[in-house]
């Protein structure tokens, strides 16, 4: 079970769009990276329904916005 342990921009099933590829994705929950211990985002490409990874600080940095 991933929780939630500071404050993020993007909710659990909050839906995206990547500003650069204008691709769609749901956001699955927040985790930590083992090597760094750093808080990332879980998210599912609407697409091709691959998941993903990225670390908070990225996936809040204007790359992508909230679509609902």
């Amino acid at each position: 079970m991933m929780r939630k342990t500071q404050p993020s921009l993007f909710p659990i099933g909050s839906q995206l769009r990547h500003k650069k590829t204008g691709g769609f994705y749901l956001v699955i929950g927040l985790a930590k990276i083992e090597a760094t211990l750093e808080m990332a985002y879980v998210y599912e490409s609407l697409q091709t329904h691959d998941y993903w990874v990225r670390p908070q600080v990225e996936m809040e940095d204007g790359r992508f916005e909230l679509v609902s």
